[in-house]
């Protein structure tokens, strides 16, 4: 591998290096975890991030945006800068020399798509080490790490404690911030990756304002499946957008399909794989039609690499979900807490929710806070439908104590979320506060009660709320 320099690394990014031409000789970084010798990406810094980077004796910051004080004290520091258009271009190199230099003969494994990402590279990720595989995963509870805006991944490569053999990875579908597009986030960051397997979850709408159509959603996705040059590419039988990439991708490509219709599908009694039973019933911790989506394709994913169908179903039944992924936070009244956050998650995990409820399904939803009056409208118009027949009752949160100011809740936000509300005859209960919304939850419900508490960021903090309030196992 070449030795790294800074000049070496701004032409890699088509980056302008203001500054020396120096060694290189540490990892990809963020600015807090840096050390000597380290490059710390980062998409916007000033004056006092260059200060901090000078003390930590890193080697360059690459950065998208720095302001000419920065510029200024980084030159009188003696500390090179590279500035680069687009640091998904900074995040891509550091992530290819990061697989390079660590993770050179490593099984790479991409999971994508609009839902389920998270808990199906967190299932493959757990039935290879039942397997016996050293696995790397990039995936926590938030579903933080599967993009090129920070190098995290390419640092948590870099740190992994032992000879990885293996690699999991979350790739998230569409990416943004702020008022950028990332454009064919999927086909960058999976073509950097050059994985043997990828699996995708589903097409559904959201990040509306990345994409605003189900086509456009289509092409970021199918970008992850673009110039493959892997083995396997996994798809779900039932999702006719995913039926209809299967049908494009060149036959040399091992294709198969999950889920009802195939030859992996869940029936009565369990999993079946070619008609026989590889996991019963008994051996599902949940039977919700999104955790058997995750779970028949993680198991898909394991059959091809030839892990013993017994090994599988262990590894399934042991299986301890992330975080905010249908879980149980208290009992007498059953409290789930999930991530749904766009129409398709909710409508799932409501259904789900009254699937397992013998009594009144108290809703909790976090409105989505600075995202817009589109997703927001599509959100309610979900949550109004899947409640409409439902014995019910709706609180609504801004959560406006636990949020930070990317995520506050604007006037015409909770204005449409209301609206759809008022448009569908439902009643609803209105909180400023998160903590307060739950409370009152706990208020009216009853012992044979669901509480059901689903949302983005809004919702993030509701479970050490309720362990303060002590209703939380």
């Amino acid at each position: 591998m070449k030795k790294l320099t800074t000049s070496y690394l701004a032409d890699k990014i088509n980056g302008e290096l203001l500054g020396e031409d120096l060694p290189i000789n540490g990892i990809f970084n963020i600015l807090k975890d840096s050390k000597r010798g380290d490059v710390v990406i980062r998409h916007l810094i000033d004056e006092n991030g260059v200060k901090i980077a000078y003390k930590k004796n890193v080697s360059c910051i690459v950065t998208h945006n720095i302001s000419q004080n920065a510029v200024l004290k980084a030159q009188k520091l003696n500390l090179p800068v590279i500035i680069c258009d687009k640091i998904e271009n900074a995040n891509g190199f550091a992530l290819k020399w990061a697989l390079d230099k660590y993770a050179g003969n490593t099984l790479r494994i991409v999971i994508t798509g609009t839902n389920g990402k998270s808990t199906t590279t967190h299932m493959i990720y757990t039935i290879l080490k039942r397997a016996g595989y050293c696995t790397y995963t990039n995936t926590d509870s938030q579903s933080e790490f599967n993009t090129l805006i920070d190098p995290m991944v390419a640092k948590q490569i870099a740190e992994f404690p032992d000879i990885m053999e293996a690699l999991v990875i979350e790739v998230s579908e569409v990416q943004g911030w702020m008022d950028r597009i990332m454009k064919d986030h999927a086909y960058q960051m999976t073509s950097i990756i050059n994985p043997q397997m990828v699996v995708l979850t589903n097409v559904a709408l959201d990040h509306i304002g990345l994409v605003n159509s189900i086509e456009e959603a289509y092409e970021e996705i199918a970008g992850a499946v673009k110039d493959f040059k892997g083995k396997y590419i996994l798809l779900n039988n039932e999702d006719p957008l995913l039926k209809k990439m299967g049908e494009s991708i060149q036959s040399s490509i091992d294709v198969s399909y999950y889920g009802e219709g195939s030859s992996l599908e869940y029936r009565d009694g369990g999993i079946y794989h070619d008609f026989e039973l590889i996991i019963p019933d008994d051996n599902l911790p949940f039977k919700s039609h999104h955790f058997i989506q995750n779970t028949l394709a993680a198991a898909q994913a394991a059959l091809k690499l030839k892990i013993a169908p017994e090994i599988i179903s262990k590894a399934i039944s042991s299986y301890k979900p992330l975080d905010r992924r249908f879980s149980v936070l208290g009992e007498k009244p059953l409290i789930i807490d999930d991530f749904a956050h766009n129409p398709d998650g909710i409508n799932a995990t409501i259904k789900s929710c009254a699937e397992l409820s013998p009594g009144k399904i108290i809703l909790v939803t976090a409105i989505r806070g600075s995202r817009g009056d589109v997703i927001n409208r599509v959100n309610a118009e979900a949550v109004a439908g899947s409640l409409k027949d439902l014995n019910h009752h709706l609180i609504i949160t801004s959560s406006i104590e636990v949020v930070n100011k990317a995520n506050q809740v604007t006037t015409s936000e909770k204005k449409i979320f209301t609206k759809v509300m008022e448009e569908n005859n439902l009643d609803l209960t209105f909180f400023d506060k998160l903590s307060d919304a739950l409370e009152y939850a706990i208020k009216i419900s009853h012992t044979s009660d669901t509480i059901l508490l689903i949302g983005a960021q809004g919702m993030d903090p509701a479970k050490e709320i309720l362990k303060e309030m002590n209703h939380e196992n």
